[in-house]
């Protein structure tokens, strides 16, 4: 992470980092982490004054800024913000976002095009709202907060999953595209963690069907149940992604938490398996003079 600078912030330069969904949970953490080293922030939320304690408590050295990131107007006005105080963006952080459980058939277009536009759309706006100006600067950092539900699919939360999935996707891509111009992309993949996406924030079907309560529903359930009780620390998760980020070599994927940890390893051994299995006739529908 380049913490050169050639904006307008005089001779500080320390590292920038832009982080949205600030208001709670890993945003929140990682905004504090990011100030307590004497970095600047940029603090986005929804509601500003749902941070206010943190860029007080930054002195100078952060600003709070609207942001929903479903709305074009806010994405510019915000960065225009960013880069009025402090001159350029040197880490990008898309945490903004929120759940919603449902079985497949269970799911509502509604609910499921809004999620879409908070955890994939807005990221990827973001991300092109950021990009031109580190292309100019050759440095840069993007992190997207994915899931482990970016990487393995569990009944009830195939449409967040598929939000994840999908911002997993952009940012493999985006890395290869950008590698040469000295931009680096990290997805960061939780697993249970005590922020309030199981909380407040969770939103859930309107129309359970009894035929997947014994899968959709009995995952919800146990979602509900263990809410503020997940084995996740997001203050250690915020730790480690600042180290991931300052890395001479900064992961593509880093996967939080030990449960998370598990199910990836599963996913992966289970993945590899299945293509040893059918890699014979995998590679016979080639044309036989390839």
């Amino acid at each position: 992470m380049s913490a050169s600078s050639n904006g307008n912030d005089g001779n500080n330069d320390t590292p920038v980092w832009f982080i949205t969904g600030c208001s709670t949970g890993f945003g929140r953490e990682l905004a504090c982490a990011v100030i307590e080293k004497g970095w600047r922030a940029v603090v986005a939320a929804r509601d500003p004054a749902s941070v206010a304690d943190i860029v007080e408590r930054a002195r100078g050295r952060a600003i709070a800024v609207r942001l929903d990131v479903t709305r074009a107007d806010e994405i510019k006005s915000a960065i225009g913000d960013a880069y009025a105080a402090f001159g350029h963006i040197d880490v990008l952080v898309n945490n903004a976002g929120f759940g919603y459980l449902s079985a497949v058939e269970e799911g509502e277009d509604d609910e499921v095009r809004a999620m879409f536009e908070a955890n994939f759309f807005g990221a990827a706006a973001m991300i092109r709202a950021v990009l031109p100006r580190m292309r100019e600067r050759r440095s840069g950092h993007v992190v997207n907060i994915t899931s482990v539900g970016g990487l393995v699919g569990n009944p009830g939360s195939g449409y967040y999953a598929a939000t994840k999935f999908a911002l997993e996707g952009l940012g493999e891509a985006l890395a290869r595209e950008t590698e040469s111009l000295g931009i680096k992309v990290t997805a960061v993949e939780p697993g249970p963690f005590r922020t309030d996406w199981a909380g407040r924030s969770l939103k859930q079907t309107r129309t359970p069907i009894d035929d997947y309560a014994q899968t959709s529903g009995s995952r919800r359930a146990a979602i509900a149940e263990r809410s503020g009780k997940q084995p996740g620390d997001p203050a250690r998760a915020a730790q480690v992604i600042i180290e991931a980020v300052t890395s001479p070599e900064p992961p593509g994927h880093l996967v939080l938490g030990g449960p998370g940890l598990e199910l990836v390893r599963n996913k992966l051994a289970k993945l590899t398996a299945e293509i040893d299995a059918w890699q014979a006739r995998s590679e016979w529908t080639d044309h036989p003079e390839q």
